[in-house]
């Protein structure tokens, strides 16, 4: 095979390559791994196999046990974890969803929180919902400027929103976005004491939004469900409905809602 061409940029695919046969290797061995035993049963070379697993040992994809055998490592049960998480989300709210949108008339969100911005997962919506579609599937939004990014950042204790303020300058898209750090502690306040989120038109002109939080079997938030609508349709009379759609699609995941203690 012809050695690559530096500029072309296959040397940093055929790393890519070469790190997924590893990976792939160690994934059907019950039992750690030696490395000539890697390097034989991959057809690499013991010096190449040697430099890519550190790599992969450094990003907790691999785990170097004794003896210098090598092993799965947790960083991939993590992300296994959050993949199947977010596609539990994504089962259990659908129909939850379709029916919400059947009873508001209204476009019907789930969003999931990815670094520093939310990821919309679902969308019910129809023609008749009175607005075009803002954010499509897989699209994107900063947390301070959506209604479900704000139920993110609430769950954030004073020195995490402070930090995620001085990493996005908490930068406004209209004229009605948080741009300032007191007035978004006061919006978070809001949120935790209301149980509830609202964008009034922070990411979108003429879009105005409400969300609730989704909790799994951890009762950790893990999805937040929105409602969007026109700003002159948008009505609080929808807000039980949201809260219990939420509640219901939660309880889908196994969470279970802290009871208050009797009274002796």
């Amino acid at each position: 095979m012809p050695a690559p061409n530096p500029s072309s940029g296959l040397i940093t695919i055929q790393v890519l390559e070469r790190a997924m046969i590893l990976l792939d290797e160690l994934a059907r061995q019950s039992e750690p791994v030696a490395l000539k035993d890697l390097a034989k049963s991959t057809g690499l070379h013991t010096s190449t196999a040697h430099r890519i697993l550190n790599d992969l040992v450094v990003g907790r994809y691999v785990e170097r046990v004794d003896n210098g055998l090598y092993r799965l490592g947790m960083r991939l049960l993590e992300l296994g974890s959050l993949v199947k998480g977010r596609l539990n989300v994504r089962a259990a709210a659908v129909e939850a969803m379709r029916e919400l949108h059947k009873i508001t008339g209204q476009t019907v969100n789930l969003a999931l929180k990815q670094g520093d911005e939310i990821v919309y997962v679902e969308r019910s919506w129809s023609e008749n919902s009175g607005m075009q579609v803002v954010r499509a599937i897989g699209g994107h939004a900063p947390l301070h400027l959506t209604s479900s990014g704000k139920l993110f950042l609430s769950e954030l204790d004073t020195r995490q929103v402070r930090a995620y303020v001085m990493r996005t300058g908490l930068a406004g898209n209209t004229r009605n976005s948080i741009t300032q750090v007191a007035d978004l502690e006061k919006e978070l306040a809001l949120v935790r004491r209301h149980g509830y989120a609202r964008d009034n038109e922070e990411l979108e002109l003429g879009v105005r939004c409400i969300a609730a939080g989704i909790y799994d079997d951890t009762g950790t938030l893990v999805a937040g469900l929105s409602l969007s609508a026109p700003s002159e349709r948008l009505r609080d009379a929808w807000i039980p409905l949201l809260q219990d759609t939420a509640r219901d699609i939660s309880a889908a995941l196994g969470f279970e809602p802290m009871r208050p203690e009797r009274q002796a």
